[in-house]
């Protein structure tokens, strides 16, 4: 055996193993020596994208796929055609997705039925389903997709292929949740996992349908589910050697998971890295850590840092509501933030709109809309009862005691608070929690307790102290109006510098990044209108801040 023979069978051995950085890389090497077949050349590509390097395999892929049908070999022709259609619409492009869907099946019209069919049902279903072509889920509009799912399984059963029966069951489960009955849809989605983990199924297939598992609990925010399918998710994932793009992927879910418990300087620093890995690679995850990071600097005070996050994640195709209304109405545009949230609220189905209704409620409220806060509020009631996940109970509770609140209904709007906080524990939901201890002080207030109300404002307190959600700490126990326009965390980190530490010693002191140190100075520097960390340190000692203990 020569050389070049060598390279091209431990590269085949590698890819066949999983070690896709050993079969880039002997693949690479090889065709540095000489032209690559067009198997190894298909080799290279799925490799090269396993490994990260997205732009090079969709032109190494589409080569592959132009030599196949210039040698007749339709069948493989139509195969790599679907495996494009399935990438492209991976990294959010559903024009270009459905092109290559569209060559498939003029390929696929002139063959015999085959498993290649199959998964053409599959990519046209999914992209119905992201382009909206469904529409409103509240009857027939999702019966193409059910459809769809029936075919799968006729097809699978036909061909005894149980990779199509699986991708049938992941259909018919999407469309069982949207429809309201997330019982059956997570059954169906459950047993679609079976092919998948004996290993019956290709893996760039095997982990769009982790992925779309993954998204649906978290659609319905159903968090206990959506830990096990990250873990089953990232047990997948160390079957193969060395970091590939799935592994951010998980990372990324396990990050959202880890901000939920409270864990927002990791969660922070992490997401924003992931993010920028993320884009390219797969941007409807991408766009998600892009919101993600917008909310936790939101609720840390970094107003311009959520703003930035937000415009990523709309750049991706996602509209970051209800977080950029939240802001907003921090920012005291309740009015603007109101006509934002309306109008992203405007053609939703009921899960979509649910994570909206809440602070739709939160923004009706403030700006005295009671009419429109009890109707939001009834339609979130009304899709908790439907779909009964344990979030959207919560979210639902919530809101209801937040409009008895407001009608001075404060006996009323106890148990509700407390079966919203029991419900948020068990998400391990820090941050909810804190917001319903907050609404329990108004709530024992309004009823004329105020040693209850001072101690759940106390835990309320404690809570936001602990996580490091300064605007709210600001309201219920800060040091009051900050000069400059400073938020509590630029005041703590410049009041640190003036006093002479350094930027590793603030980051260690306030538990922050030294990463996000720098970040606030910069806007320090900005909206006090100096250049350097002397004129600063100048400005601190002028406007009297001084380090105080967190």
């Amino acid at each position: 055996m020569n050389e070049l023979e060598a390279l091209l069978s431990t590269a085949r051995a590698a890819y066949e193993r999983g070690d896709w950085h050993a079969a880039y890389q002997n693949l690479e090497h090889a065709r540095s020596r000489s032209e690559l077949s067009t198997a190894d050349l298909d080799l290279l590509g799925s490799a090269t994208w396993w490994v990260g390097n997205v732009k090079d395999s969709l032109e190494l892929s589409e080569d592959v796929y132009h030599r196949y049908q210039h040698d007749g070999n339709l069948a493989r022709a139509a195969m790599k055609a679907l495996n494009l259609g399935l990438l492209w619409f991976i990294r959010g492009d559903l024009v270009i997705a459905s092109g290559w869907a569209n060559r498939a099946r003029r390929i696929l019209k002139d063959l015999e039925e085959s498993a290649e069919h199959g998964y053409l049902i599959y990519l046209d279903a999914s992209i119905d389903l992201y382009l909206g072509v469904t529409g409103d889920p509240a009857g027939d509009n999702l019966r193409p997709v059910r459809e769809a799912a029936t075919r799968l399984h006729d097809l699978g059963r036909r061909l005894r292929a149980p990779q199509l029966t699986s991708l049938g069951l992941v259909l018919a489960g999407l469309v069982d949740i949207r429809d309201g009955d997330p019982a059956a849809g997570f059954a169906q989605l459950d047993e679609a996992m079976l092919p998948v983990l004996a290993g019956q199924m290709p893996p760039e297939w095997a982990g769009d349908v982790y992925c779309t598992v993954i998204h649906a609990c978290h659609d319905v925010a159903d968090l206990s589910r959506m830990r096990a399918w990250t873990d089953a998710t990232e047990q997948w994932c160390e079957q193969f050697q060395g970091e590939v793009v799935y592994s951010g992927i998980c990372r990324l879910h396990r990050l959202q998971l880890l901000s939920v418990e409270g864990s927002w300087d990791l969660a922070e620093e992490a997401i924003a890295r992931s993010s920028h890995e993320l884009v390219g690679r797969n941007n409807w995850v991408a766009r998600e850590a892009f919101y993600e990071l917008g909310e936790l600097r939101r609720l840390r005070g970094d107003t311009d840092g959520a703003r930035d996050a937000y415009v990523r994640a709309r750049e991706l195709g996602m509209e970051p509501q209800p977080g950029e209304a939240l802001l907003q109405h921090a920012e005291g545009r309740t009015a603007e933030a109101w006509s934002g949230l309306r109008a992203a609220l405007a053609g939703r189905d009921r899960l979509a709109s649910a994570r909206l209704l809440g602070a739709g409620v939160e923004l009706a409220l403030a700006l005295g809309r009671g009419e429109e806060a009890e109707r939001l509020c009834a339609e979130l009631e009304q899709t908790a009862a439907a779909f009964g996940t344990i979030g959207f109970r919560a979210w639902a509770a919530q809101a209801r005691a937040s409009v008895m609140i407001s009608q001075e209904r404060f006996a009323d709007a106890l148990p509700r608070l407390r079966a919203a906080a029991t419900d948020y524990r068990a998400l391990h939901a820090r941050y909810e929690t804190g917001r319903v201890y907050e609404l329990l002080a108004r709530a024992h207030a309004g009823m004329g307790e105020p040693g209850a109300a001072a101690a759940d404002e106390a835990t309320a307190l404690s809570i936001y102290r602990e996580l490091g959600a300064l605007p709210d700490v600001e309201r219920l126990g800060g040091r009051g109006p900050l000069p400059g326009g400073l938020t509590e965390r630029e005041a703590d980190v410049l009041a640190l510098i003036a006093s002479g530490a350094s930027n590793k010693a603030t980051a260690e002191a306030l538990f922050i990044s030294h990463r996000t140190v720098g970040r606030h100075l910069a806007n320090i520097f900005a909206k006090i209108g100096v250049s350097s960390r002397t004129a600063a340190a100048a400005w601190a000692h002028e406007h009297d801040l001084r380090p105080r203990s967190e």
